[in-house]
């Protein structure tokens, strides 16, 4: 189990807000248990207290290109690095006050507040996390957007970045989010833009403390007058804004969340779905189905539901072919030209995304692992992915052959060896392991 956490000592940091090119002053307080993350307003006679949360953000008129909270007229511009950090560490309880309305840039990144963070140490309670699980999947698709939030027994993000009219080739970066992982390979990622944008942005009144130093400026032909810390420095920092916003949930995050193109405005909605549930006191989304005994060895979309959790869109699995109890399943998947992901990739060239292929391979070896009896009602989450190969592309009009076998299963581990085939070519194959759990 997880417990709660905050700093050790008292902990201040200044600089220069990246948009108003206000200079600021931080103090950054511990906190006990439950009181999550505050931010205290100490330049105005009420000090008004705004906790980071998704019910506080302001209207995205009000906050463009950037992740801003208010209550009751009082805002806090350019939050999502430092979130992005408090979250990547692992902090759950924090006061911090300032005395500007946006908080500073530093260099563009998260490693100032990492740095900070280290530096003052952190004191772990006995009270347990408060954790948002994704119990089943659900997504969000707007244009070439798309936000898909998964199952998974850890906290993960995967990231495609495109940006065709830059000289930046397409990139994509994925990471499992620990305390290390986050310090090392995603907070040292800075801010970006495309210097086509550039004027538009001071036209819009924003940018005024930004610099070729602590801004990233892509042009047609390279990076002006600055060079990336790391070659996929971009889509990292694309991850680290997506885990920042992540944050205004108040929630540590058990789930993989998968972006392609996505910003600031599509990050939010994807929170307020996940807020939508807690609320709702339905963090475990629908539960699991009413469970079906099932003996046959082919299976139809209705007995297919009655054993997974997942629902359309997110049911990547047509009917059952062949099931060999503890030993093989065959599933088949036709790739319809209307499935909503061919809206954003690609439209002009539309492609099954890889994920979403491996996602249906495991939806097949969990039609094999859960309709075992001593199994029914329990989630299948993933623990690793292994010798992933992508052979073919799967395009509209495709059937998808899934096959799946059983390399080991246990009571509660899984592990299988998967292929995905279309016109008996290998599309794709991996090595699957699953923990089955309790919901």
């Amino acid at each position: 189990m997880e417990y709660q956490r905050t700093i050790k000592k008292e902990i201040s940091f200044s600089g220069v807000g990246l948009h108003t090119g206000k200079k600021a002053h931080i103090l950054f307080k511990p906190a006990e248990p439950n009181t999550g993350i505050l931010f205290r307003r100490i330049d105005l006679a009420s000090q008004p207290l705004i906790k980071a949360d998704i019910l506080h953000l302001l209207s995205e008129e009000k906050r463009p290109r950037r992740t801003s909270i208010a209550e009751n007229g009082v805002e806090i511009h350019t939050i999502e690095h430092i979130l992005s950090a408090i979250l990547g560490l692992g902090i759950d309880n924090l006061v911090i006050e300032i005395d500007n309305n946006e908080f500073p840039g530093g260099d563009g990144s998260s490693t100032p507040f990492t740095t900070l963070f280290n530096q003052a140490g952190y004191i772990t309670s006995s009270v347990p996390k408060n954790c948002f699980h994704v119990r089943e999947p659900f997504f969000i698709c707007e244009d070439e957007v798309s936000l898909i939030a998964l199952p998974a027994a850890e906290f993960k993000v995967s990231y495609t970045l495109d940006y065709k009219r830059s000289f930046l080739p397409p990139q994509y970066a994925s990471f499992s989010i620990t305390k290390e992982v986050f310090e090392k390979e995603i907070a040292l990622a800075r801010t970006f833009c495309l210097e086509e944008e550039v004027e538009k942005l001071q036209q819009m009144g924003l940018g005024k403390g930004s610099n070729y130093e602590n801004t990233v400026v892509i042009g047609e032909n390279g990076i002006i007058d600055n060079r990336l810390r790391i070659e996929d420095e971009p889509v990292r920092h694309k991850i680290l804004d997506l885990i920042g916003d992540l944050a205004l949930l108040g929630l540590s995050i058990k789930g993989h969340i998968i972006a392609i193109k996505s910003g600031h405005s599509i990050n939010v909605k994807l929170v307020k779905r996940m807020k939508e549930q807690v609320e709702r006191g339905k963090s475990s989304g629908v539960g699991s189905p009413a469970w079906v005994e099932i003996k046959k060895s082919r299976l139809e979309k209705k007995e297919i539901l009655s054993i997974l959790p997942h629902r359309p869109p997110f049911l990547f699995v047509d009917k059952i072919i062949e099931l060999e109890e503890d030993k093989r399943a065959v599933g088949i998947k036709e790739i319809n030209p209307d499935e909503f992901y061919f809206k954003g990739h690609f439209p002009e060239h539309p492609v099954m995304p890889g994920v979403l292929i491996i996602e249906a391979m495991a939806q097949v070896a969990g039609v094999l692992m859960l309709k075992k009896t001593e199994n029914r009602g329990k989630l299948a989450y993933f623990m690793a992915i292994n010798n992933v190969k992508f052979r073919k592309a799967v395009m509209p009009g495709d059937t998808l052959r899934m096959e799946v076998e059983v390399i080991k299963l246990k009571k509660r581990v899984g592990q299988v060896h998967t292929k995905a085939l279309v016109d008996n070519k290998i599309a794709a194959e991996a090595d699957l392991m699953f923990a089955l759990v309790n919901p």
